[in-house]
């Protein structure tokens, strides 16, 4: 018996396939929204679940809108890198010991940057 076409795909291609279908949108999407995308063939839980996922991860941001969410996805690379930093920074509780072994595998020049990158920030407050 041939497998269905949301069992023959992995977890990854399902997220990538919702990424691209929230990206093509070119606006905040409801899970309906890219549910219709994608076809309609998947379950509306499944696409749900999935922009979910993708919100915790920094791929997309969500938006209250009644009693859904409308999302939009987060197409900067270096955005998507900040906001994972800072979901690990927060799950790993010391926060210290993990900039501090951070902050010693940067060469001088990341160094360098990091450090003219807060001053800057801070004259800016």
């Amino acid at each position: 018996m041939p497998a269905s076409r949301s069992q023959s795909r992995g977890r990854g291609d399902l997220e990538q396939q919702v990424f691209a279908a929230l990206a093509a949108g070119g606006r905040a999407m409801t899970t309906t929204d890219v549910r219709d995308a994608l076809g309609g063939e998947l379950a509306y839980t499944t696409v749900m679940t999935v922009l979910a996922r993708m919100a915790t991860k920094g791929l997309a941001t969500r938006k209250r809108v009644g009693r859904s969410y409308a999302y939009t996805a987060v197409v900067d690379a270096a955005e998507v890198t900040a906001h994972q930093i800072h979901r690990l920074l927060d799950e790993r509780g010391d926060r210290a010991a993990v900039l501090t072994r951070f902050a010693r595998g940067l060469s001088r020049e990341e160094s360098q940057l990091l450090v003219d990158l807060l001053a800057a920030d801070e004259r800016a407050s």
